[in-house]
């Protein structure tokens, strides 16, 4: 292809992975992938200087040679937050911060969900964890869940059954939220937020009541107001309830229910104002009272969805941050990969050890070749502590050793290949 005939495209934080995912669409797509920024200068920390990351951006984009024709991001904040900045900076088509704030600030999107679709919303209420009184007056019920207003993989997320239990977790959210809670609110001075939820800064938290069900993500996206739900992906977790053991597509929850879903999806959307975006939205379904929870909203794709849509639609969903970047509504042909079903797996160790033995390269290739189509990523190495990890796929209850992506060609099959993958693949711990 031409680049003289192609569009330039940025891309936040771009890393190998998701690179290979770009290249599988970029020619057909007629465009330019060029990396903005690298994975350090988009992962926030307690000192991140937002509006000097925000210029060197900028003045990165301003030296293209070329014109450029839109700006992406797949990873949760700071990137979500980023995108509509700079494209509202270049003049390119982006969603508004307004509508990406309404969706990533955990309380002020309870508040715009309830306006609604009140029935599927869990009492909450939001809560200054450095204020002890504050603290005192949590009216909702335990047991609930606690957690920052933003943050990303459950990170500093608590399920509290008793007051010890809300102790201990207060004393991590103090020592930790920080990292997180003081970029936020530098970004939401690039929003225009009512005055009740200025007040709520990236340093609160938001209590919640449990809910339960099976759970799922609807994929989609919203241009030019109209939404439409391309895929939906099951979320399956460990015995402790809070860790994710795999995700799974397509979903096997009953059509009425997946209808239902997408309509109060499209209720809620409408509220936050997000536009020109993708988006995910997390449910449960409690099957035994049949009712639907709304559990949050993120204004971006799922990154970690992209392999198994690629091997059961035969294109990664990236493809649709492509099209709404050029200002394109995406077209979307599922069904068209080499497997029927497919899934990202978790492999997870549930507490802090030493590793002593991780599999080999080998040992890694005897399984991909056993199982056509399967990656498999050893995050846990040989002589490390778990503790000592990258806590990039980490939650608060436990460590991931490995992810493995594999498809089949049904459901039955998926699982069985799934134990035979965990099982060829030795891990010891002392």
């Amino acid at each position: 292809m031409d680049k003289h005939d192609s569009i330039d495209l940025f891309v936040l934080g771009l890393d190998d992975f998701n690179r290979s995912k770009l290249e599988t669409i970029d020619q057909d797509l007629a465009v330019n992938i060029y990396p903005l920024l690298d994975m350090d200068a988009v992962t926030s920390s307690e000192d991140y200087d937002v509006h000097a990351v925000l210029n060197t951006a900028e003045n990165q984009l301003r030296a293209h040679p070329r014109p450029i024709g839109g700006i992406i991001g797949y990873w949760d904040f700071p990137v979500s937050l980023m995108v509509p900045i700079l494209a509202r900076r270049l003049g390119l088509t982006a969603p508004s911060v307004q509508g990406v704030v309404g969706c990533e600030h955990k309380y002020w999107s309870r508040l715009l969900q309830k306006k609604v679709a009140p029935a599927h919303v869990p009492s909450f209420q939001s809560v200054d964890p450095f204020d002890d009184q504050d603290l005192n007056e949590i009216m909702v019920n335990y047991p609930f869940w606690i957690k920052p207003v933003k943050s990303h993989s459950s990170h500093l997320g608590f399920k509290v059954r008793n007051h010890k239990d809300l102790a201990r977790a207060v004393r991590k959210i103090r020592s930790g939220i920080a990292g997180m809670g003081n970029a936020f609110n530098e970004f939401l001075e690039y929003a225009h937020l009512p005055e009740e939820i200025a007040r709520i800064g990236g340093n609160h938290c938001v209590v919640e009541g449990l809910i339960r069900g099976r759970q799922c993500t609807l994929e989609g996206f919203v241009h030019k107001g109209e939404i439409q739900v391309y895929g939906v992906v099951d979320s399956f977790r460990y015995p402790n309830g809070s860790s994710f053991s795999r995700y799974q597509y397509p979903s096997t929850l009953p059509g009425r229910v997946i209808q239902k879903m997408t309509q109060i999806a499209g209720k809620v959307l409408a509220e936050t104002g997000l536009d020109h975006s993708a988006f995910n939205m997390e449910f449960f379904w409690d099957s035994k009272r049949d009712h639907i929870w709304i559990l949050e909203i993120n204004p971006r794709i799922s990154q970690s969805h992209g392999d198994i849509f690629e091997k059961v639609d035969g294109t990664p969903h990236h493809r649709i941050l492509v099209e709404l970047a050029l200002n394109r509504r995406p077209a979307w042909s599922p069904g068209k990969g080499p497997f029927a079903c497919a899934a990202k797996v978790f492999m997870r160790r549930f507490q802090d050890a030493l590793v002593t033995r991780s599999p080999h390269a080998q040992e890694i290739r005897a399984v991909e070749e056993q199982f056509p189509g399967t990656m498999i990523s050893i995050l846990a190495s040989q002589g490390q502590r778990l503790s000592g990890m990258d806590p990039a796929e980490q939650d608060s209850y436990s460590f991931a050793c490995a992810i493995i992506f594999t498809g089949a060609k049904n459901p039955g099959r998926l699982r069985q290949n799934i134990k035979k993958i965990k099982n060829a693949l030795p891990f010891e711990f002392k």
